[in-house]
Parts: structure tokens; C-alpha cells; sequence
């Protein structure tokens, strides 16, 4: 989104926003370019703690019934949609996203989940 002066401004949660590398990504904005892909049903997009960039733009997906997942696929359409570096260094596929009773994902959960990972 931008103002009448050509500005970009950022439409987020400041929780939401991932700060990687000296910038601001909206999670909106990429979870918005993600959900375009026929393969993905769902998407969120959270920050994940890295010792170079700060956090990593990190995309937890669901997979689209009946469809096939490919993760490069997947990373090569968010690189030719976003900058460079608003665009997921990772995805992670699972098979359903946590949410509230109102069906909003529960990010905390799936940073929980990833740093279990780890």
C-alpha cells in the first residue's frame, strides 16, 4: 500500500512484522503472495530467530487438497513475486495450521512448533 507521495506503508500487526536484515516484511503481504499458488491453502509467515539476518522469513504452509506439494515451486513463485528480501527463506508444509475457535492461526503456536525443531 502506498500514500499520495509514493511511500510504501506497512498495514501489520507490529508482531507480525519480520525484521530481517535492517527490513521490515510484512507477513500480510507475503502470506497474501503465497496463498496465490495453487498448491497452497493456507499460509502463514512468521520470523525465526538467525544469527545473520536477525530473523529469517520463515512460511509454515498448508497443501491444497489433493495437490502435490513442492517447496522449491513454491519459493521460486514467492521470489518472482516479492524483493528479495521479503521473499521466505524457508517453508514448512504441515498439515494443519493452529488456530482459535474463530479459525485465526495462532502464530505463537507455529513459532513454538519451530523452535522445537530446531
Amino acid at each position: 500500500m502506498y500514500d499520495d507521495d509514493g511511500l510504501q506503508i506497512m498495514v501489520d500487526r507490529f508482531k507480525d512484522i519480520v525484521k530481517s536484515g535492517g527490513e521490515n516484511v510484512s507477513s500480510l503481504r507475503v502470506e497474501g503472495v503465497l496463498v496465490t499458488h495453487p498448491d497452497v491453502l493456507r499460509a502463514a509467515v512468521i520470523g525465526v530467530p538467525d544469527p545473520l539476518w536477525g530473523e529469517k522469513v520463515t512460511a509454515v504452509v498448508t497443501v491444497t487438497p489433493g495437490r502435490k506439494v513442492n517447496v522449491e515451486d513454491i519459493l521460486a513463485f514467492a521470489r518472482e513475486r516479492l524483493a528479495g528480501y521479503e521473499a521466505p527463506k524457508d517453508i514448512v508444509v504441515i498439515d494443519r495450521m493452529p488456530e482459535t475457535v474463530g479459525g485465526k492461526i495462532m502464530k505463537y503456536k507455529l513459532r513454538e512448533l519451530l523452535a522445537r525443531k530446531d
